[in-house]
């Protein structure tokens, strides 16, 4: 059986000043260069092979085979080589189709399973090299990834040891790709688990764990301490479970010399397993279930990722950690319970759990008075009718942050669309009996709807914005990431944070 967490062992990653030559290549088994087209002779004269590679590339255009070849370079390695090339003189791509790029030319690279595996990126700008290198490096720790396995079996496939990145780059983009990268990992592996190993009670391990690793402090409101608080919302999903092991995380990261309130709250939706409660789900509704807790996995993996980068800022992380489970205790439709922040909420769909379970923990982060709040949530199906899973739909409490959040998207790859959060949406969820429906019994803008619904638990002086997870997960991959869980949402948490730095602007 695997264990709760990946393996520790990830590939090391170098920078090497030497010149790119087959000699220097003698101790890598596999190269990517990229060039751009047009490169002049005197600049391929400069690599390995170039007549060789000249010829081949020439071959594949005119055969129409695109503008990528692979071969072997007459070294002592016989090291293969993936050469690409790209059009600079057409507009340059944005983000997610760099990073898609990348995908499709680090499959080819390590199709013979190298140990060592190096990248050149010649003939750019210094800009253009940046963010290629990146991309690059972004896509191999994805596809180099052992996502969680059970066969009986070990998988003889063989990692990469060590990825080198040849010329001039700032460390710092170095660190903060790999940083990204396994922290975006950790999400991918935590989603896939199977339900039986990622149980509410491995989870708090898992995460106990990595707390002890990282200098967290922790502390778990269980279902007796949820009662206590009145956290009616949260206790109406976890009644139905087999055991009383459902609670609420709060994990904490604070720099040095920072003990105080914190500037970032990050809260998202642990399902473990949902059947849909006493609303059954059908067959193919119900399959993949396991991977409900994904926004649980994104404020986790983001919070990995900032405290390994060290941010200047407080970080409080919230994660509603629960099954869905359908039994006699089970919630019901019309049932009204009262969350936490003493809101009386009328029980429509039972599948409609995720906003239950975040309500009591988003009004549990907002007793903090963070300057944002960020929650992430696999929450609606008609996001994913909105949207697809190639994006994730956004929503905030501050329309004045929408272009932010647009930038963040385009910037990280990661592709948000912000959807309205007009008042007249509430008139769906008017309840005779209670303060609020927690869900329309008909009518579609279901996912307008559970943001307005959550908005009732967030305090109005914290900005908040909200992710409904789309993109979760993706068969044919996205971006860099192949199929399966994508790890959505990390990337866009740190650009939105590091690059665009939206707690700047904030005032609580």
């Amino acid at each position: 059986m695997s264990t709760l967490l990946p393996a520790s062992e990830k590939p090391r990653v170098t920078q090497t000043f030497a010149q790119l030559s087959a000699t220097t290549l003698d101790a890598y088994d596999a190269l990517i260069l990229l060039v751009p087209e047009g490169l002049k002779p005197a600049d391929w004269n400069k690599l390995p092979a170039a007549p060789t590679l000249q010829k081949l590339l020439e071959r594949a255009k005119k055969h129409g085979a695109g503008k990528k070849i692979r071969t072997h370079l007459n070294n002592k390695s016989n090291t293969s080589i993936v050469v690409s090339q790209l059009n600079t003189s057409e507009d340059w791509p944005h983000s997610f189709e760099r990073l898609t790029n990348a995908r499709d030319i680090v499959t080819d690279a390590l199709q013979e399973q190298p140990g060592t595996i190096a990248i050149a990126v010649f003939g750019f700008t210094d800009e253009q090299a940046a963010e290629l290198q990146k991309s690059l490096l972004l896509a191999i720790l994805a596809a180099d990834f052992a996502m969680p396995r059970f066969r009986s079996k070990a998988d003889d496939k063989t990692h990469l040891r060590k990825i080198t990145v040849f010329g001039k780059r700032d460390s710092k983009l170095i660190e903060r790709c790999v940083v990204e990268g396994n922290s975006l990992n950790l999400v991918r592996w935590l989603t896939a688990l199977p339900p039986n190993v990622l149980d509410a009670s491995n989870y708090r391990k898992a995460i106990n764990e990595l707390a002890k690793e990282n200098n967290w402090k922790t502390k778990f409101y269980d279902e007796v301490a949820l009662r206590k608080l009145g956290a009616g919302a949260f206790l109406a999903v976890s009644q139905g479970n087999a055991r009383a092991d459902a609670g609420i995380m709060h994990i904490k990261y604070r720099p040095k010399k920072q003990a105080g309130s914190p500037d970032l709250a990050l809260v998202g939706k642990g399902i473990i397993f949902d059947t849909g409660g006493t609303n059954l789900k059908p067959f193919k509704g119900m399959l993949d279930m396991h991977e409900d807790m994904a926004g649980s996995a994104v404020a986790l993996g983001t919070l990995l990722a900032l405290s390994q980068l060290k941010v200047p800022f407080a970080v409080d992380c919230w994660l509603a950690i629960s099954e869905n489970r359908i039994s006699a205790t089970a919630y019901k439709s019309r049932d009204i319970v009262t969350a936490s922040n003493g809101t009386t909420i009328e029980v429509i769909h039972t599948d409609a759990e995720g906003r239950m379970a975040l309500a009591d923990t988003l009004a549990l982060a907002g007793k903090k008075k963070p300057k944002l709040i960020m929650d992430f949530a696999t929450l609606t199906g008609t996001c994913v009718s909105a949207l697809t899973e190639r994006y994730s739909g956004a929503f905030s409490n501050r329309e004045e942050l929408h272009q932010t959040i647009h930038a963040a998207g385009r910037s990280s790859g990661e592709r948000v669309w912000t959807f309205p959060m007009d008042k007249d949406f509430d008139e769906e969820l008017k309840s005779r009996n209670a303060d609020v429906l927690q869900c329309a019994p008909a009518g579609g803008g279901d996912h307008i709807q559970a943001a307005r619904f959550l908005q009732r638990f967030v305090p109005k002086e914290s900005a908040w914005i909200h992710i409904d997870l789309s993109s979760a997960s993706r068969t044919g991959g996205l971006a860099q990431v192949p199929g399966g869980p994508t790890g959505f949402g990390v990337r866009f948490n740190l650009d939105l944070l590091l690059d665009q730095k939206i707690l700047a602007g904030l005032k609580n």
